[in-house]
């Protein structure tokens, strides 16, 4: 049975309020477990079973009519998750990723929907089903210490952080400001040297001249910019090149090839 996710809004600073359960945000892959008739299926957000993907988690013990929402991860040798070992594992099970399923949710006990209940009742209640398991981690979070806590994320270069409102209810399907993130973004000087004909995808290039990657996000005032400023040099099928523009991006870190990670346009060069 898939559960469409309650999903995160972005904010830029952490707060301290003890209204809030403060997590770390896993930087993995989001995922549905759920069992029905004696089965343990699991989704991505997007309702794709991946069932098949991770079979150490099919012989979870829980009862059936049980629904979790968690982050599929890989651990680096620092306990830190790694994204591309995580969807190296994902593309393929021959990898030899070792994966951890970081349970933080319950949406369905005993085949009836407890999504109306506060986030501090389901947390209990996924407590109580003690899923003692060598693939799971149960995500407690502590109230309040935002502030602290993202400190904590940014010194370990950890994606960042989540704030969740304790008295919530569970809002399937739904982007909800009851639940924040925070994200240890970090900050590149690069080079816009061409986009993409269709879609509008900015090549980007590091200055010593390697690819950075493409960047997909940059508001409408500053495309506006963008296009009164570019130089065109050359066209092919699929790309524009220009005269290079230098431009600050934020991002999530840097791939093991060395992209950047969902970059998103921050500032031009003054």
């Amino acid at each position: 049975m898939f559960v469409s996710p309650m999903l995160l809004h972005s904010i830029r600073e952490p707060f301290d309020d003890d209204r809030y359960i403060t997590e770390l945000k896993f930087d993995g892959i989001r995922l549905i477990l759920s069992k029905f008739k004696d089965q343990i299926k699991l989704y991505t957000r997007h309702n794709n079973e991946v069932t098949n993907k991770f079979p150490e988690l099919l012989d979870l013990d829980i009862p059936n009519g049980t629904v979790l929402d968690g982050e599929v991860i890989v651990a680096a040798q620092d306990g830190a998750p790694n994204f591309d070992a995580v969807m190296e594992r994902f593309l393929s099970n021959k990898t030899a990723h070792n994966i951890v399923y970081c349970v933080f949710d319950i949406i369905y006990k005993n085949g009836k929907s407890i999504a109306t209940k506060t986030l501090t009742e389901r947390k209990t209640v996924l407590n109580l089903l003690e899923l003692n398991h060598p693939n799971i981690c149960i995500v407690g979070g502590i109230p309040g210490n935002g502030l602290a806590y993202f400190n904590l994320a940014k010194e370990k270069n950890l994606e960042g952080i989540v704030l969740k409102k304790a008295d919530s209810p569970y809002q399937i399907n739904k982007r909800s400001h009851n639940w924040l993130k925070v994200i240890n973004y970090d900050y590149t000087e690069v080079l816009i040297t061409g986009y993409t004909k269709k879609d509008i995808k900015f090549l980007l290039t590091y200055p010593d001249g390697t690819a950075a990657g493409f960047m997909e996000f940059m508001p409408p005032v500053e495309r506006n910019r963008f296009h009164a400023m570019k130089q065109v040099k050359s066209e092919s099928d699929d790309y524009v090149f220009i005269e290079p523009i230098i431009c600050k991006v934020k991002h999530r870190y840097k791939t093991k090839n060395g992209k950047l990670r969902i970059p998103s346009f921050e500032s031009w060069r003054a």
